[in-house]
């Protein structure tokens, strides 16, 4: 079930940090984005009342960027991430979503229903730009 809030609880944070750099000063400035800047928004799937995977978004009408993507490592691979996604699209009436990733999680995205397309690399690692757009 989509559970959208603006609450950043230590669960949402836990699941939100997987995603980030491990940089604690980092991470504390992107928590502190979605707690101000407007259109950040943070949207949770939960499984029998518990937060299994968690979005942070930049949204900006009906386009938005995917900041961050994390899933609680015991629920992995069981199709919660993909979930949100599209309930989140649903419920925002996007018609694009895009997210830039690693070589590791371009596989997820393809299989999301994103193009995927190779992007400027960054600290030596690929990138890859991820856009879901709506059916038309």
């Amino acid at each position: 079930m989509l559970h959208a809030g603006p609450p950043l609880c230590p669960v949402l944070q836990a699941l939100l940090q997987q995603a980030m750099f491990p940089d604690p000063a980092r991470v504390a400035l992107a928590f502190e984005a979605y707690r101000r800047l407007p259109g950040r928004h943070i949207f949770s799937w939960e499984e029998q009342g518990r937060a299994v995977s968690a979005a942070g978004l930049q949204v900006d009408g009906r386009v938005a960027e995917l900041l961050h993507l994390g899933t609680c490592p015991e629920a992995t691979r069981q199709g919660h991430a993909r979930r949100l996604l599209q309930a989140v699209t649903a419920h925002l009436d996007l018609k694009e979503l895009s997210a830039e990733t690693d070589d590791e999680a371009a596989g997820f995205y393809r299989r999301s229903g994103f193009a995927v397309s190779p992007a400027p690399s960054k600290g030596g690692r690929s990138r890859f730009r991820c856009v879901w757009t709506a059916p038309a």
